[in-house]
């Protein structure tokens, strides 16, 4: 006659059969471990808690937060912003001519990431705001290139309707192109839907303390961004 045994019961008899592999070792009990996981991340986000801080935030927590630890979080978000200084080498537009686009494009993104806005001349709405940005997005970010080109100028026949296209260069290669606005948020976009492009593709970090200053067309809410016209730079 046969015994059945459940292998899950905790008996002496069930010890003495795993001990001679009859049966599967008890599973073990996955709440240690779980507790052991939350236990960690607890103290990471604890410790972590001021890394979105910059300097004037952490002056604020003086009398919330140690001060040796606060201190040194100012020296690492002044470390950082004297990094940023000496790294932002570009801080405007670069009106692009396509005899130079090797050099000031292919060659420059061997030390910086390069973005290439193929903009189109007249009505074109998102071309518009997407020149607008470029601007803004070129003056917060110095270290990044950034540079226009009407596409027409770069690629003979480039339909208007894939403009504005956006090259993404680093270390010589495109990394990333987006045709029109279509997969950030169309006429509707701004700086903060570029950020997150820069974010994904590395050329930022999540800390970036320049991510905590928001520009005055972002804290205006979610009205359309207004765009004059203006003149090109190119003949």
């Amino acid at each position: 006659m046969q015994v059945e045994v459940n292998p899950n019961e905790d008996t002496e008899w069930n010890d003495i059969l795993r001990q001679h592999g009859i049966i599967p070792e008890k599973p073990k009990d996955p709440e240690p471990l779980i507790q052991e996981a939350l236990i960690e991340a607890t103290r990471k986000a604890h410790e972590n808690r001021l890394e979105d801080k910059d300097v004037d935030e952490l002056d604020a927590l003086e009398d919330e937060e140690d001060e040796e630890f606060l201190q040194q979080y100012r020296q690492k978000r002044l470390a950082e912003l004297n990094t940023l200084q000496h790294t932002s080498l570009f801080n405007q537009v670069y009106p692009l001519q396509k005899v130079d686009y090797a050099r000031e494009v292919t060659d420059a993104s061997n030390s910086a990431f390069v973005l290439v806005n193929l903009t189109a001349q007249g009505a074109n709405v998102e071309s518009r705001v997407l020149t607008e940005l470029w601007r803004q997005m070129a003056v917060k970010f110095g270290d990044i290139k950034f540079c226009e080109i009407r596409a027409d100028m770069c690629i003979e026949g480039y339909p208007e309707k894939n403009t504005p296209t956006i090259l993404v260069y680093k270390d010589t290669e495109i990394k990333r192109q987006l045709i029109t606005l279509r997969e950030l948020n169309g006429p509707q976009t701004k700086i903060e839907d570029l950020e997150k492009l820069l974010i994904d593709l590395g050329a930022l970090k999540e800390s970036d303390v320049r991510l905590k200053k928001r520009s005055d067309s972002m804290e205006a809410g979610d009205d359309e961004l207004n765009v004059e016209d203006y003149d090109d730079d190119w003949d």
